[in-house]
């Protein structure tokens, strides 16, 4: 199993070929409390970097982008009755999405690199690294 950061605030968690991905804990907190969540389409293929979906909260929409090419394969449905859950456990049963990649991980994703959590936050004051939103209207 290996877990990685991107700097878009996701992770991706890979078993097998097969990556669940979600927001992080610092995103979901820079977003506040989770209203909505518009999920991928099972089956859709995907571009990493391709828009995926959207997290949308009291205080901004942040859509969710890919970090990996490959098909989509579920769909976490809990949170679209409970989005909370964003909030509750972000990097546990508040994932959104499993997807099959395509290639290798090393060889796809754009990441900060091998992380642990301890690392990972200890980058978040960077100036460099914002979490991508825009705000409702």
């Amino acid at each position: 199993m290996q877990i990685k950061y991107s700097q878009d605030h996701q992770y991706i968690i890979v078993e097998d070929g097969v990556g669940t991905v979600g927001i992080t804990n610092h995103a979901q907190e820079k977003l506040s409390d989770v209203t909505t969540v518009e999920l991928p389409h099972v089956a859709a293929l995907v571009a990493k970097g391709g828009a995926v979906g959207v997290v949308e909260s009291v205080k901004a929409a942040s859509e969710i982008y890919s970090p990996v090419s490959g098909e989509i394969l579920g769909v976490n449905e809990s949170l679209s009755g409970k989005p909370e859950l964003v909030n509750e456990d972000a990097e546990g049963a508040g994932w959104i999405y499993k997807i099959k990649l395509t290639s290798h991980l090393n060889s796809t994703c754009s990441w900060i690199g091998k992380l642990i959590s301890l690392s990972y936050e200890s980058r978040l004051d960077a100036p460099r690294i914002e979490l991508r939103r825009f705000y409702a209207n």
